[in-house]
């Protein structure tokens, strides 16, 4: 395997540490004081097109005009009618565009354009900031625009008053990756003096690229481990456990890896804090808990530690607003959001079932297990549990073929999910009774 294929196996890896230097010059440059406001959402702005127009090519159009369109409709909506309408016309047009990957994949049998690809995620990506903005000018977190576009001013103030809603929308450091950072937070980076600006040792830069080589090489080597062995077509009865547990072990890997690239280029801008400092400060959260995701016992917790930021994100927008079935609801807008291919519908569904099944195991399970050596033996066996059901959720999710699905669900893997349904089932109907 070639050096470049080692250190960058996915396309946006390369452009995200292509885009590394320009986010310290950034840094660097708002440690000077003497670099104005409009000129840093400039250089923001004009780094997304730039970094969008290298990844996509000309695909790069499919994001620019709902970016355009989005802030057009925030300059120009008020508070009551803004998150609404922002929201309704950001997932027709990414469901528009997820439905030209359907046509691609499922009509023409042809594998999809890398760079087709990374617009549809930088999509899925500006929906979190469309929505999460809209949100904020509706609850009053964030001020409106003034007057919108229909009013009297020139059109050179109507510009630089939807300057930083164009520049948070296409900011490059968040534009193909990273956790969902604030308007606020973004507003409080951009507009902030030197003093409030993070600065980072070369100590914590090396280090973070240390610990995303070191993923990167487990990730070549769970990825020859997955291509010598079996796959699901050809695995026998237990066997197949061992396939699906090497093939999700070579997706966490790979999104463990984006995570903490994707996490490092947003603190090397200044849009987050400084690599040792508390990763909850000022509300930003990274996407990867390496260490929870791969030693809870609870399905509802790995669930909240997975991509924390859009789990995030998520709660807020459908889960909090659901007035009836809010699990349920929540997943089947992820199904939707993450494009509605088959195994997404299926895997989010079973996802829902199982945390609603977690939920009651626990609580069960909390009232008679006591004893020290009890529940080290129950939480060895939810943990074993936990991992195998997550892995058979992943691998439905990130299956493109019906085929593929059909034979997950046919193989002795499906069993884990099937426990958990007939516990929730039992529990369900027991608690039913007490109630």
């Amino acid at each position: 395997m070639a050096w470049p294929q080692l250190f960058f196996l996915h396309p946006v890896s390369f452009y995200q540490g292509a885009a590394f230097p320009f986010a310290l010059l950034f840094n660097y440059l708002c440690n000077m004081d003497s670099f104005p406001i409009p000129a840093r959402h400039l250089f923001l702005v004009a780094g997304g097109g730039l970094l969008a127009w290298a990844a996509m090519g000309s695909f790069a159009v499919l994001v620019f005009i709902p970016a355009l369109c989005a802030g057009a409709l925030i300059c120009s909506l008020g508070p009551r009618d803004v998150h609404r309408c922002t929201f309704s016309f950001q997932m027709i047009w990414q469901t528009l565009c997820h439905l030209g990957l359907h046509y691609t994949e499922y009509y023409l049998q042809e594998p999809p354009s890398a760079r087709f690809c990374i617009t549809l995620s930088s999509l899925m990506l500006l929906t979190q900031r469309v929505t999460s903005l809209s949100l904020d000018i509706r609850e009053g977190k964030v001020k409106a625009a003034s007057g919108g576009l229909g009013s009297r001013s020139s059109w050179s103030e109507h510009l630089r008053e939807a300057l930083p809603y164009f520049s948070y929308l296409l900011f490059f450091p968040a534009l193909l990756g990273g956790p969902l950072c604030s308007f606020q937070t973004f507003q409080t980076r951009v507009q902030g003096s030197s003093s409030l600006c993070p600065r980072h040792s070369f100590g914590a830069l090396t280090w973070r690229g240390l610990q995303i080589l070191g993923l990167e090489c487990l990730t070549v080597v769970m990825r020859g481990v997955v291509s010598a062995g079996a796959g699901l077509a050809d695995c026998h009865q237990l066997q197949c456990v061992h396939v699906m547990w090497a093939t999700v072990g070579f997706f966490k890997l790979t999104y463990y890896s984006h995570w903490l690239l994707d996490d490092s280029l947003l603190r090397a801008a200044g849009f987050a804090p400084a690599f040792g400092e508390s990763p909850g400060a000022e509300g930003y959260i990274p996407d990867a808990d390496i260490w929870t995701l791969e030693t809870t016992h609870r399905i509802s917790l790995f669930t909240r530690k997975w991509n924390q930021s859009t789990a995030r994100w998520l709660r807020r927008l459908i889960f909090q607003q659901s007035r009836a079935w809010p699990l349920l609801q929540t997943f089947a807008f992820s199904a939707w959001w993450h494009g509605l291919h088959p195994g997404q519908v299926f895997g989010f569904l079973c996802w829902a079932v199982m945390v609603e099944a977690d939920y009651l195991i626990h609580t069960f399970a909390s009232v008679f297990v006591r004893a020290w050596p009890t529940r080290l033996l129950y939480k060895t066996l939810t943990w074993v549990h936990t991992q195998l059901i997550i892995a058979y959720i992943m691998l439905a999710v990130e299956v493109r073929s019906l085929s593929s699905l059909w034979l997950l669900c046919y193989s002795y893997n499906s069993i884990f999910p099937m426990v958990y349904c007939v516990l929730l089932f039992l529990l369900a109907k027991r608690k039913h009774k007490f109630d």
